[in-house]
């Protein structure tokens, strides 16, 4: 297979970072790559019928905390017609059904340096949907080399998940990370598009193909519980001044307000989020739906751009 092959190149590409002095950076992506991957493994295996997504969501964080990673957001665990950015609020009472497809995704930091991975998890009659993000995902890690243009990625996860007898999600696509930044440029599509963009070598980027039974579009639902801040300025109310000084140890990544309530009683911090969203000093992340609510499937991995493509999350 395609990863086995990547396996067996690891030692002679390690080699090749610190010959090409760039050694620490690169390190730090495999770093937290390997632990992003180890969390998604970890949360995957809890997911059984009748076990809590809270649960499932904090044993994953504290996982990832055991082992010396940072949040570069808070682990989401969407399910079914839910295709990304469902976070377990701090009273969640939702538990995995039978004939549920869950959708995992987790991101961990090293410095700020990114590995971002996801999965699915079918509980129901979903082998094929499943299989189709992945194959999609595994497509196009394949050709994610230097000087290939972005829209023949999306080329070529469209037209394997349609193969496949599904649609992609047309509204949600992979991206480009750096440094602390969690959603940067470029924008890898899931479809084919007109763009000339090509990839450069040694850019990070994240694949992550949604596979849906449904429309293939998402619209953004309700209600929100992740967030991050977007503008800095000050606040009068002291409520808010203590909650934002609390935000402010996430590192300007994405956070989700059930961390802020194991700290702080749940009326100050709806309070505070309030005034912060009016404020526009924060920016929430609604949960996204298919808008047919056809059920979703999604498969993502952290990738450095090379003539053979290092896959970090593997």
């Amino acid at each position: 297979m395609y990863y086995e092959h990547m396996k067996k190149n690891s030692c002679e590409q390690k080699f090749n970072f610190f010959m090409n002095g760039k050694m620490d950076e690169r390190e730090k992506y495999l770093d937290a790559g390997k632990t992003a991957a180890k969390a998604l493994r970890y949360g995957a295996s809890l997911v059984k019928v009748g076990a809590s997504v809270l649960e499932v969501t904090e044993k994953i964080e504290e996982k990832i905390l055991d082992w010396g990673g940072e949040f570069a957001f808070p682990p989401q665990i969407s399910l079914n017609e839910i295709a990304a950015h469902y976070c377990a609020y701090f009273d969640d009472k939702t538990v995995f059904k039978k004939g549920d497809i869950v959708k995992i995704d987790v991101g961990v930091m090293n410095d700020g340096y990114i590995g971002d991975n996801a999965t699915s998890v079918n509980l129901g009659n979903h082998e094929d949907l499943v299989n189709a993000s992945r194959k999609a995902l595994e497509n196009a890690l394949s050709i994610a080399k230097p000087s290939v243009r972005i829209s023949d990625i999306g080329k070529k996860i469209q037209e394997t998940i349609t193969s496949k007898g599904f649609v992609p999600v047309k509204n949600l696509s992979g991206h480009g990370l750096s440094r602390y930044v969690f959603h940067d440029k470029p924008s890898i599509p899931n479809i084919t598009t007109n763009s000339n963009t090509l990839l450069k070598k040694g850019q990070v980027i994240a694949i992550e193909p949604f596979a849906s039974t449904g429309s293939g579009f998402v619209f953004e639902s309700s209600p929100e519980n992740i967030y991050s801040v977007i503008h800095k300025k000050p606040v009068r109310s002291s409520i808010t001044k203590t909650i934002l000084k609390e935000i402010d140890s996430f590192k300007d990544m994405p956070f989700t307000d059930r961390w802020l309530m194991k700290k702080y009683p749940e009326f100050k911090v709806k309070f505070a989020i309030k005034d912060l969203l009016q404020n526009k000093i924060i920016h929430a992340y609604p949960p996204l739906i298919d808008s047919s609510h056809g059920m979703v499937s999604q498969a993502e991995h952290t990738v450095i751009v090379d003539e053979d493509p290092i896959i970090t999350t593997l």
